[in-house]
């Protein structure tokens, strides 16, 4: 692979055809891309993406330099794209960790979301940790809510965050784990990705929207991806999202990315086992034990007959 120079940099925005690099130097360059630049075996609406290492040249006319190079990514976060005619949207290349961003209320954050980002997340060789915001209106049912959330996908092996990033509890250790990390917030809109943001940098003074009193959803505040860096720490932060749709995970493979059910794969008999109708099925024998919970068995049963599933 090559070595960056002097003309390399990180993408760290993103708007429209142009693009922010943040050279070696900690210089910022405005740059185009090259008309016919396209990533090799992607067809997505975005050829780079904010954490994307590149090459650019520089002219003497112009204070854009043009991109003609990407370096090799070690992964991504990448979903279907809403824009019909193409195939899918990367949201963030090169992360050391993404923290999905979820609420037990006003919105309420659904497993089978969850499950369809963390599926992602984990096909992509992206690690994953979860943030449960808005500790501080939860009434008994939503604390009960999240304790369960937080129980389940602790006894699998993500780590879970309860934090309150208007009262900033929890938002030190948070911080403090992230320092020399490029990491993502992502997440539905109105979760408080922004607002966990300006909890951690004030100076960021991130714009931040209420709840839709009508549907109890979030309203986008987050237009364009950015990447935010101070006290050595590298966030993306990106637009919120609606769904999840999955890209280019095939069924037999499902199972893989679901770690309570990749340990225990080799106990089935069948090498091409669906998990759902053959007989001496290991993953079966786990959820009726109950090694495996019963909600993420059945998610997984929704997923693999998603329509997005390839």
């Amino acid at each position: 692979m090559q070595e960056m120079d002097n003309n390399s940099g990180i993408v760290v925005r993103t708007t429209g055809d142009s693009y922010i690099v943040r050279t070696l130097n900690n210089d910022l360059q405005k740059c185009f891309i090259k008309g016919n630049f396209r990533i090799k075996g992607i067809k997505s609406t975005n050829p780079l993406a904010i954490g994307d290492k590149v090459h650019f040249l520089k002219s003497d006319n112009s204070e854009y330099a043009l991109i003609d190079k990407i370096f090799d990514r070690k992964n991504y976060i990448i979903r279907r794209s809403t824009n019909l005619s193409k195939q899918t949207h990367i949201i963030a290349a090169n992360l050391d960790k993404v923290f999905l961003v979820i609420s037990a209320c006003l919105p309420k954050t659904e497993t089978m979301f969850i499950d369809r980002f963390l599926v992602s997340a984990n096909a992509y060789n992206v690690p994953a940790e979860i943030v449960l915001n808005k500790a501080d209106i939860y009434d008994e049912e939503a604390m009960l809510y999240a304790g369960y959330l937080m129980e389940l996908y602790e006894s699998i092996g993500y780590k879970c965050w309860l934090i309150s990033a208007t009262e900033k509890k929890g938002i030190n250790k948070l911080k403090e784990s992230m320092k020399g990390k490029i990491s993502m917030f992502a997440g539905n809109s109105g979760v408080g990705k922004s607002t966990i943001i300006n909890a951690l940098y004030p100076e960021a003074q991130l714009k931040t929207g209420e709840i839709s009193s009508l549907h109890h959803s979030g309203k986008h505040t987050t237009t364009f991806a950015q990447m935010i860096s101070f006290e050595g720490i590298d966030i993306i932060d990106t637009p919120g999202i609606k769904s999840f749709g999955m890209v280019k995970i095939r069924k037999e493979e499902l199972a893989l990315y679901f770690p309570e059910m990749k340990e225990r794969l080799e106990g089935c008999k069948y090498y091409n086992c669906t998990h759902i109708h053959e007989p001496h099925c290991a993953i079966k024998k786990a959820v009726e034990e109950e090694e495996i919970p019963l909600e993420r068995y059945n998610n997984y049963l929704k997923l693999i007959t998603a329509d997005d599933m390839n």
